[in-house]
């Protein structure tokens, strides 16, 4: 078992930048494959990052790259999501997932939310105009 917490969301203005986290506990995140995905009211969880275990490669959604940047630190169990230049339509939920099963991902990081096996609860992001 794998528990993800989030932390790290907030309110602020179009513009700013946030520092999201995601710290594991249960077991290391050493050798998995982590992805941050967020949630719009009313509409489907999308991707958003992933980031291979090594930390060497990474992922990114069409409309956040060149904005975020997804790390890592396995010596502290956690995964980060730097949020800079925010918009409006980057408010949502965003939960951090944990790739358990799956080589690939822990390799090349995955965009599929089907390939990811734990979940966090989430860190509210709200971005005002």
């Amino acid at each position: 078992q794998v528990q993800l917490v989030e932390s790290g969301g907030g309110l602020v203005q179009a513009g700013d930048s946030l520092r999201l986290s995601c710290v594991a506990s249960g077991r290391t995140l050493s050798g998995m494959g982590m992805g941050w995905f967020r949630q719009a009211p009313g509409k489907e969880r999308d991707f958003v990052a992933a980031i291979s275990w090594s930390g060497g490669r990474t992922k990114y959604a069409d409309s956040v790259k060149g904005r975020f940047t997804i790390s890592r630190d396995n010596a502290k169990n956690a995964v980060y999501l730097q949020m800079n230049s925010l918009k409006p339509e980057d408010t949502a939920v965003y939960y951090c997932a944990a790739a358990t099963s799956r080589t690939t991902c822990s390799f090349f990081g995955c965009a599929g939310k089907h390939e990811y096996d734990y979940w966090g609860q989430g860190t509210q992001v709200t971005v005002s105009s």
